[in-house]
């Protein structure tokens, strides 16, 4: 090779914090580790970055692999790099976060992964390496960046109703929503869809169902549109 380092180099990972909702909680999903180092204990879905691929593609293909995910809302969070934050050598990793409509994907754990599970994120068992600093870190991303940016419909069903969106808000934000002024806030933008259609049984009276316009809001977006809540 005309040119090579001469120094040590460290290995190269990816871990994807996943949530999910389930109309009451918001979710993590973590895989059980079927390989040393913390066999048998759980974990964010992840593992090393191929010579041949890019960070982005090593989380899409790791995350398939161990969980049967695909096509979900993946964003890059933040690097990682403790010194002893792998027992096995010096491992930097790449960390994302990903929101999916917990109905519409099956898991399937595959790879190194003996088992995927959802687990309420402030009721996590242990996690390996530094699996719990990178949850946290995403939780207080996540929290802050709904505020400003509609990724929360990431994890909605395509139709909702308006209250199911403010019980989505106050669940990640963890605070209560003043109903009158989230509602105003929220139909004021122009960016849901009535859809003439309501809810159907139960003891409250039908609920008007919504739909977010995605590409109403990237075409605003691109004019100078600022989400806001």
């Amino acid at each position: 090779m005309p040119f090579c380092y001469d120094y040590a180099r460290p290995a190269l990972t990816v871990d994807c914090v996943v949530f999910g909702y389930d109309e009451t909680e918001l979710k993590a999903l973590l895989i059980k580790r079927d390989l040393p180092p913390f066999k048998r204990m759980w974990a964010l879905p992840g593992g090393f970055v191929r010579i041949d691929e890019t960070v982005d593609d090593a989380a899409k293909r790791e995350l398939f692999e161990e969980t049967g995910l695909e096509n979900v809302y993946l964003e890059q969070l933040y690097t990682f790099g403790d010194l002893h934050r792998d027992p096995r050598e010096r491992v930097v990793t790449v960390a994302y976060f990903a929101l999916v409509k917990m109905s519409g994907h099956r898991l399937r754990a595959t790879t190194d992964a003996q088992d995927a599970q959802w687990f309420p994120v402030r009721q996590t068992p242990k996690l390996a390496f530094d699996h719990q600093e990178i949850l946290d870190l995403a939780i207080t991303r996540l929290k802050g960046k709904v505020t400003y940016q509609p990724i929360g419909f990431e994890l909605l069903p395509t139709k909702f109703t308006l209250t199911e969106l403010q019980k989505l808000y106050e669940t990640i934000l963890e605070a209560t929503l003043d109903k009158r002024n989230f509602r105003k806030k929220i139909l004021g933008m122009g960016l849901l869809e009535p859809l003439g259609e309501y809810t159907e049984g139960g003891a409250h009276r039908p609920a008007e169902l919504y739909r977010f316009n995605k590409k109403k809001y990237e075409k605003l977006s691109k004019s100078g549109f600022f989400f806001e809540l």
